[in-house]
């Protein structure tokens, strides 16, 4: 056998060693059906936010696509409702890029929709670039439109528990950092648009979702309303297109080679929705379909109440609370 079969052979093995041991993770084994229940899915129009509804759509829920994309948006619940076989799959417009979207996705859905069972903060971005608001993108379409989004529709939550709210964080919230003297000087997190402070902003927007999170579970507790994060895993998905077009060239292959599909990537996000007996556990982190600790930033009380304060502050929440 010649010597380039051998590191064919070598290289094969490796790759499954890699693959099954890394980057393949939990399945979701739970069988709860969702007739009667609506879900609401943030960037469901491709990726594992589409995965994730079409298998809530095939358990019977009403599934709202909430997108900032009207076409893609509903070209994917056209796909949805004929696999799923399921009707009840429909599209509002959401830009979380956009706190005015935000309120009116909030306002239209509670008008028209009297149910909400289940609120999944999945979508998110990397790259450079401010929202409409000034913020920047990361930081403000992965944190802070969730975070008002969540919060405009708790109570809707709260008649309908029990209930859950399931956001899609990632492992690299270990190495985010919450710096609020330069969140307030420069409505950021990081202090430039280079492809590095790019990478920084979302390490930084994750760790902020495990901070939102623990925030919001302390204030739900004892109303029904459960809430989880997560690492869905290493996943890939088109979440990567702002980012600068050679490191899309570099990063695309290797993805695709090793990265999980977007189905293997919901499971952990269904797992968080689902899974029965996971209410005591409100608050904590997901991985693999597993309970999995936190970075120690992530477990800070402290820092977890002042970015909710902060939050609240920037998004004018904290404003109809004085009013």
């Amino acid at each position: 056998m010649s010597l380039f079969v051998y590191f064919t052979a070598a290289a094969v093995c490796l790759y499954l060693l890699v693959y099954y041991h890394a980057f393949r993770g939990g399945r979701c084994s739970s069988s709860v059906k969702l007739e009667g229940k609506t879900v609401i899915v943030t960037g469901s129009n491709t990726g594992i936010g589409k995965s994730t509804a079409l298998e809530l759509a095939k358990r019977g829920a009403r599934v709202v696509l909430a997108c900032r994309s009207r076409e893609r948006a509903e070209a994917a619940a056209f796909d949805i409702r004929r696999e799923s076989g399921n009707n009840q799959v429909v599209f509002m417009e959401l830009d979380l890029s956009s706190l005015k979207s935000v309120r009116r996705f909030a306002e239209t859905f509670l008008r028209t929709e009297p149910r909400l069972d289940i609120l999944i903060n999945n979508a998110g971005v990397i790259g450079p670039g401010r929202t409409e608001d000034g913020f920047g993108m990361v930081f403000g379409v992965n944190h802070l439109g969730h975070f008002l989004l969540t919060n405009l529709l708790l109570e809707r939550l709260k008649q309908c528990s029990p209930s859950r709210v399931v956001t899609v964080s990632a492992l690299l919230h270990r190495l985010g950092n919450i710096n609020f003297p330069l969140l307030d000087s420069r409505k950021d997190l990081v202090s430039g648009e280079s492809t590095w402070c790019s990478f920084q902003a979302y390490c930084n927007s994750k760790l902020c979702n495990v901070l939102f999170t623990r925030e919001l579970a302390n204030r739900l507790e004892g109303s029904g309303v459960t809430c989880y994060t997560l690492h869905p895993g290493v996943i890939h998905t088109e979440m990567g297109r702002n980012m600068s077009w050679w490191l899309q060239l570099f990063l695309t292959p290797i993805s695709k080679l090793l990265f999980l599909d977007p189905e293997g990537g919901a499971q952990t996000t269904l797992h968080c929705a689902l899974q029965e007996g996971i209410e005591p556990l409100s608050g904590r982190y997901f991985s693999s379909c597993a309970l999995q600790q936190v970075g120690a930033k992530g477990r800070d009380d402290a820092l977890a109440k002042k970015l909710w304060e902060v939050s609240e502050r920037l998004t004018g929440l904290s404003e109809q609370v004085e009013s």
